[in-house]
């Protein structure tokens, strides 16, 4: 079924992407001009609009930037592509994180700092929208993510295949720094609230937590994968 994209970085990124099945492009004269200094040419045909005909077609409220388009969903790769491709680089696992402006945060930070995919389960996991490609600013072309039905036996087999896993929670036992990040890692981050499931966390080969001051322990979802992410890249240019 076809999605709606919108916004300046998401289209950019979208019209770059090869992969991407592009049914219809609706831009202002000034989004359209705006890309065209930043990507070149267009090669879908472009409907000109104005930005109360976007308005009308994603709502009053959506930040649109005069940029919408129609196309296809990527192909969904699979989870132990992502795996074999990882190269050093962590791979993100979200345990039922709900909402998408987090999701699209963390895949621009998974973007800027390395990791080599994301994997969602497939119930409780936002769609790969325009809400959450806008939160993403591009990087959903970028970072390839994958779906599962069964978290804990995808786990399992990430441990099989070398990987370590590593729950993230505000009471792990040990940092992120003291964490060895030269090895396969598998980085597990579950929904703000209730944070990993019992499963989950009986499944991971450790939990840990981001150093805080104690004043105030608890951070967003996707502010807590940007720092585990840094964390990880610095240890892996220090090997």
């Amino acid at each position: 079924m076809p999605i709606r994209l919108f916004g300046l970085h998401a289209v950019e990124a979208a019209l770059k992407n090869p992969n991407r099945r592009i049914l219809r492009l609706l831009l202002t004269e000034n989004a359209e001009r705006r890309i065209r200094e930043a990507i070149g040419e267009i090669k879908p045909p472009v409907e000109h609009v104005s930005p109360r005909d976007l308005d009308k077609l994603l709502g009053a409220d959506t930040v649109h930037q005069g940029a919408a388009l129609e196309t296809e969903p990527l192909p969904e790769p699979d989870w132990r592509d992502l795996a074999a491709s990882a190269n050093g680089r962590p791979l993100i696992v979200l345990d039922q994180v709900t909402d998408p402006h987090n999701v699209g945060a963390i895949l621009r930070s998974s973007a800027v700092f390395g990791a080599s995919g994301l994997v969602m389960t497939r119930r409780h996991s936002p769609p790969l929208n325009g809400v959450l490609a806008k939160s993403a600013s591009g990087a959903l072309e970028l970072i390839p993510v994958a779906l599962v039905a069964n978290l804990a036996r995808a786990l399992d087999e990430l441990k099989e295949a070398g990987f370590t896993i590593v729950g993230l929670d505000g009471q792990g036992e040990q940092t992120i720094e003291a964490l060895d990040w030269s090895k396969p890692t598998a980085l597990v981050m579950g929904s703000e609230g209730k944070g990993l499931r019992e499963l989950t966390r009986k499944t991971c080969d450790c939990v840990a937590r981001i150093t805080t001051d104690d004043a105030l322990a608890s951070l967003n979802v996707s502010n807590a994968a940007a720092i585990a992410l840094h964390t990880a890249l610095l240890a892996r240019k220090r090997v």
